[in-house]
C-alpha cells in the first residue's frame, strides 16, 4: 500500500534523515511511503497542491499527532487528516501518549459540570485524546510510526 506520512516531522532539523528512516520502516512493512518532502516546489501554493496530490495517491494516511508548537497536533496535519477522511481514506494516527483532552489541556472543572482550559474556553469531555472531529474517525495508537504500521497491519489483515 501507499502510505502518506502526515505530521510536523518535515519541520525537524533532520527532516531528510527522518524521511529516509520512515521510508525504510514502511518498506520493511511492505508499503511505500509518500512524504510531504516529495516534491520540488518550495512555494506555499505548490507545497499545498503537492501534499494533496500525494494524499490522493495514497491508500492510507499515517499521521503524527504529537503536540506541536503547543498542546494540540500540527494544524497542517489536521487539515491533511480531514482531507484524507473526506476522500474516504483510512487514517491511522499516532502519538507518544494519548491522555484525555482535558488532562492534556490542563482543564479545570467550571463548577457547572463542564471543563475549561487555562484561557477559559470550554473543553469537551468525551474521554478522547483529541477533539472529537479528529479522535472519532481516526484509528489512534500510542507510540511512533512503528506502532502505527503495526496497527495498520492488524486493520488490513
Amino acid at each position: 500500500m501507499k502510505l502518506y506520512l502526515a505530521g510536523p516531522d518535515v519541520f525537524r532539523p533532520d527532516a531528510r534523515a527522518w524521511a529516509d528512516v520512515a521510508r525504510d520502516l514502511c518498506r520493511a512493512a511492505g508499503h511505500e511511503a509518500l512524504v510531504p518532502l516529495d516534491g520540488d516546489d518550495a512555494g506555499a501554493e505548490g507545497i499545498y497542491r503537492n501534499n494533496l496530490r500525494l494524499i490522493d495517491a495514497a491508500d492510507v494516511v499515517i499521521a503524527n499527532l504529537n503536540p506541536f508548537r503547543g498542546d494540540e497536533p500540527d494544524s497542517g496535519t489536521c487539515v491533511e487528516v480531514g482531507y484524507a477522511l473526506a476522500r474516504g481514506k483510512l487514517v491511522v494516527g499516532y502519538a507518544d501518549a494519548l491522555p484525555e483532552l482535558r488532562a492534556r489541556l490542563r482543564a479545570a472543572p467550571d463548577g457547572r459540570g463542564g471543563w475549561r482550559d487555562t484561557a477559559g474556553n470550554a473543553v469537551e469531555d468525551f474521554g478522547l485524546p483529541f477533539n472529537l472531529m479528529l479522535a472519532v474517525p481516526a484509528r489512534l495508537v500510542t507510540g511512533g510510526l512503528d506502532a502505527a504500521l503495526a496497527a495498520l497491519a492488524r486493520v488490513t489483515a
